[in-house]
C-alpha cells in the first residue's frame, strides 16, 4: 500500500481582531472573567463580505505556495466546516473555483470541531486506496455567523479562520519519519449529541460547557493514548500536541494526562478563540511557521466537540 504525508500547511485569519475589552462593550463580561474561565484574550472576526469559502481559499493558497504546487496538482478537495451558509455548491467546490482548479473531486465534511482530523483521515484513506494522488484538506469555520452575541457564555468563545494541509502519497518503503499520517482513532458519543449544537433558524451555536469539560478531561486522555499506540509512538516521544482549541483549561491539563511530557502544546486558543474545524490546522500551521516544531517530528492531533465526535492521529511535521 501507498503511505501518505502532509506536504505543506497554510493558515488564514480575518484582519479584524475582537478583544475581551471589546466584548465587554457588547455583553455583561470582562477580561478577567473570560481569561479565568477559558483563557481567551483575542479572536479574529470575519466581515459580512468574507464567507467561509474565502477564508478556506486563502489558507489553501498558502499551503499550495509553501509546497510549490499549482491548483491543478490537486485532485481531491475536502473541507471540514459546519458554518457555511450556502448548501450548494458545497464549500469545497467554491474553494476549487476560487483557486481555478479544473476537475477535482470536492466534498464537505460536517463533524464540527473534530472536522479537520476526520477530513485528514479521509484524505489519508483516499490516497492510500489509490482514489487520489494529492488532496487538499481544509478546516474552515466562521463561528461569528452562528454566535449568539447576547449570550456571554458562548459568544466570548468564538473566532473565525481556516487552516489547510496538502496530503500526498509517499512510498511505503520510506523511513518512518517520512510516512507522515498515522492511523486514525475516531468515534462518537451519541448520548451526548446535545452537548454542542449549531441548530435553529437562524442557526445558533450553543453548548453544555460543563458536560464537554468533564468528558474531555476524563475520557479524552485514554483515547489520545490509543491514537499514539496505533502509530507506534509513545506519548513521551511526541514533539507536539495539538488538541481542538476549545478552552485553555481543557488543553493544558490534558497534555500532562496523556503523558506528553516532552511535547510543545498548542495554545492558539488564547489568540484565536474557538475556531471549530479550523482550530487544529490553524494552530499546527502557526507552530510550524514559527519553527517550534522540526520537520519529521511526531505530533498528536486530536479533535473533539460537536455530536459529540472525536478523531485523532499522529502526524509528522512537513
Amino acid at each position: 500500500m501507498t503511505g501518505t504525508r502532509i506536504a505543506a500547511l497554510g493558515h488564514y485569519q480575518p484582519a479584524k481582531v475582537l478583544t475581551n475589552h471589546d466584548l465587554a462593550e457588547l455583553v455583561d463580561t470582562d477580561d478577567a472573567w473570560i481569561t479565568s474561565r477559558v483563557g481567551i484574550r483575542t479572536r479574529h472576526i470575519g466581515g459580512p463580505d468574507e464567507p467561509v469559502d474565502e477564508l478556506a481559499a486563502h489558507a489553501a493558497g498558502k499551503a499550495l505556495a509553501t509546497a510549490g504546487l499549482t491548483p491543478d496538482d490537486i485532485d481531491l478537495v475536502l473541507v471540514a466546516t459546519s458554518t457555511a451558509i450556502d448548501r450548494s455548491p458545497n464549500t469545497a467546490a467554491r474553494v476549487a473555483a476560487r483557486l481555478g482548479m479544473t476537475s477535482p473531486a470536492t466534498m464537505d465534511l460536517n463533524v464540527v470541531c473534530a472536522g479537520f482530523t476526520h477530513a485528514l483521515a479521509t484524505a489519508d484513506h483516499a490516497v492510500r486506496a489509490g482514489g487520489s494522488r494529492r488532496a487538499l484538506v481544509i478546516g474552515a469555520d466562521k463561528m461569528s455567523d452562528v454566535a449568539d452575541w447576547t449570550d456571554r457564555t458562548t459568544c466570548v468563545l468564538v473566532g473565525d479562520g481556516a487552516g489547510a494541509a496538502i496530503v500526498e502519497a509517499v512510498d511505503d518503503e520510506a523511513p518512518g519519519d517520512m510516512r507522515g499520517i498515522g492511523p486514525v482513532l475516531w468515534g462518537s458519543v451519541p448520548e451526548m449529541r446535545h452537548a454542542v449544537r449549531i441548530e435553529g433558524t437562524p442557526p445558533r451555536f450553543a453548548q453544555e460547557g460543563q458536560s464537554v469539560y468533564r468528558w474531555a478531561t476524563q475520557q479524552l486522555p485514554a483515547l489520545a493514548r490509543q491514537a499514539c499506540e496505533r502509530s507506534g509512538i509513545g506519548p513521551e516521544e511526541l514533539a507536539g500536541v495539538v488538541l481542538h482549541q476549545a478552552n485553555l483549561r481543557i488543553i493544558e491539563p490534558l497534555a500532562a494526562k496523556i503523558g506528553a511530557v516532552n511535547a510543545i502544546v498548542a495554545r492558539d486558543v488564547v489568540d484565536s478563540g474557538n475556531t471549530s474545524a479550523a482550530s487544529i490546522p490553524l494552530a499546527l500551521a502557526k507552530l510550524v511557521e514559527r519553527g517550534e516544531l522540526a520537520s519529521g517530528a511526531p505530533v498528536l492531533l486530536f479533535g473533539f466537540g460537536g455530536n459529540l465526535s472525536y478523531a485523532g492521529q499522529v502526524v509528522r511535521v512537513p
